[in-house]
């Protein structure tokens, strides 16, 4: 039974059409972590991601274990799970320790599911994109999980714009590994500290042995670059 609050829980509402379990998770983040999802949700953002996930189903390849590079609030691993693509498990790394629990709720059904899905608070900077281990604090049991280690086979950044020291950490990526690469020409913005002017400059910044796409999407203020191949 899904339960109703008033006509302005449009979360909700659109549950009752879907009937998407997201619809609802998108809503307990909203409530229980009074999480503001205007800038996540916002149109630029959904179109960028949602054109990320048409192409990898046109490529048709598999994505294995996937660490979502500042992973923010996970909103593209929750499309990524709904998509035709193949996924073992998605890890999302954010050093913002306010995104782990909105994070885990937007994917909460595959949190559920052996943790298919998991945010992990971390400096993507401090990973090793060979085979990485990792703990999160378990308030159930007031200590630290045990150790996991996963090891990539596909590496996703959409805030490509926003690394201040990005051949640095573009170089721990080692070879063969999928990577999917997003950026701007948006210099407006002060976060902005890594834009690109245009898609050849963005290849220049981040080599591929194997690029299976380049291209790029316009959007009402800037325009956004997309890179898809093996390092």
């Amino acid at each position: 039974m899904i339960e109703w609050k008033d006509d302005n829980d449009i979360y909700g509402r659109m549950l009752v059409l879907t009937n998407n379990p997201l619809f609802n998770n998108l809503r307990n983040a909203v409530d229980n972590h009074d999480a503001d999802l205007s800038d996540a949700l916002s149109w630029g953002q959904l179109k960028s991601k949602r054109w990320l996930v048409t192409e990898l189903e046109s490529l048709d390849i598999s994505l294995g274990t996937v660490f979502l590079c500042a992973g923010w609030y996970a909103t593209l691993a929750a499309m990524l799970f709904q998509s035709k693509c193949n996924i073992d498990k998605i890890r999302s790394f954010d050093i913002d320790e306010s995104c782990l629990q909105i994070a885990d709720t937007i994917n909460r059904n595959q949190v559920k599911e052996d943790w298919k899905f998991k945010s992990i608070t971390q400096d993507i900077m401090d990973i090793d994109y060979n085979k990485h281990e990792w703990q999160i604090w378990s308030n159930t049991n007031n200590r630290m999980s045990y150790p996991i280690t996963d090891m990539p086979d596909t590496i996703i950044n959409t805030s490509c714009e926003h690394i201040e020291n990005f051949d640095e950490w573009y170089a721990k990526i080692p070879s063969g590994k999928l990577v999917i690469l997003q950026s701007n020409n948006f210099f407006d913005v002060d976060e902005h500290v890594n834009c690109v002017e245009d898609c050849t400059q963005f290849r220049i910044t981040a080599p591929m042995t194997t690029q299976l796409y380049a291209g790029e999407l316009q959007l009402p203020k800037y325009k956004r670059f997309m890179l898809i191949g093996y390092k």
